[in-house]
């Protein structure tokens, strides 16, 4: 009993000690915030009205798309191709670079940032998930929540089916297997799989000559 009332004062004190930030500063912070604020929810809810517009559009609007796009994300760079449908906790709290391409269902936990930077192609069911809760279950029924950002730098290919986790960074060039669970940074130029994610290699100069085992990369493959 004693312990009880002991957890639920922390909870309380944890809470309470930050209440002099904004429900968007906590946000932003990483810092614990009450996900059920009905301002929030309100706001959140305008956000997924533009998503749905997204989603709804024909294969032949790609210029629609393009300005929905605008609204719904916090940048978008050129030639950005984004296959519906997305989902997205809200959607402005995501940076996409140039040349970015996504297959479908994407889902992006965007409670906070994510950055995905230039020429990153993100395959099919891919997750990236920058909002999570705490483990304890006092917190988690009182509405809990904080934010990790995620990165995710230039040249990096997603494999379909893949989840990042929250507070993860992706290196340049990097590909992550299909199916991989990231749940730690991984560095620049590897190819990394598995759960959770572990880096398998380096990329090296072999795979300028062979883009399978020992399938060999002839020129007439680009004419």
């Amino acid at each position: 009993m004693l312990k009880s009332i002991i957890g639920i004062i922390t909870i309380r004190t944890m809470i309470i000690g930050v209440s002099q930030l904004s429900i968007k500063e906590k946000m932003k912070s990483g810092r614990l915030y009450l996900c059920n604020d009905e301002a929030l929810i309100k706001e959140q809810t305008q956000c997924l009205e533009v998503l749905y517009d997204f989603n709804h559009t024909r294969p032949s609007e790609g210029e629609l798309r393009k300005e929905i796009m605008h609204k719904l994300f916090a940048e978008v760079g050129t030639n950005v191709y984004i296959e519906p449908p997305v989902h997205a906790n809200w959607g402005r709290h995501t940076h996409l670079g140039n040349d970015v391409y996504a297959n479908f269902n994407l889902t992006l936990v965007d409670d906070t940032d994510i950055y995905i930077g230039n020429n990153v192609m993100i395959g099919p069911n891919v997750t990236i998930d920058a909002g999570t809760h705490p483990i304890h279950p006092e917190l988690r029924r009182k509405g809990v929540q904080y934010n990790l950002p995620v990165k995710i730098d230039d040249n990096v290919w997603i494999g379909a089916g893949s989840i990042i986790l929250p507070g993860v960074t992706i290196g340049e060039n990097t590909v992550i297997g299909a199916g991989s669970i990231v749940t730690k940074d991984i560095p620049a130029n590897v190819v990394a799989m598995g759960s959770p994610c572990k880096v398998i290699r380096e990329i090296n100069e072999n795979d300028l000559k062979y883009y399978n085992k020992d399938m060999k990369i002839e020129d007439e493959d680009f004419s």
